[in-house]
């Protein structure tokens, strides 16, 4: 199954998800704003913080969307030990 990690204020995830559900392909989203494992799984699959990313059986297939995408910015850990 694919894999899409993209956030909610990516307009580019917004359009690589509409065109999967178009082609009615199935797939698990993941906001990497919401998740930190999530962004952690996607820094360890990428190396960089851009989204949109489909993966599929844990190999990048596509960053971006039609040679787009949004960067998210790292969290700090100033303050939050739990980061």
């Amino acid at each position: 199954m694919l894999k899409l990690y993209g956030t909610k204020g990516c307009p580019y995830t917004k359009d690589l998800r509409e065109t999967l559900l178009w082609d009615g392909e199935e797939f698990v989203e993941y906001d990497v704003e919401e998740d930190r494992e999530a962004l952690e799984r996607l820094i360890a699959l990428t190396g960089g913080t851009t989204v949109p990313v489909l993966v599929e059986e844990e190999r990048v297939i596509q960053i971006g969307y039609l040679g787009r995408g949004c960067i998210v910015t790292r969290p700090s850990s100033t303050g939050d030990a739990s980061l």
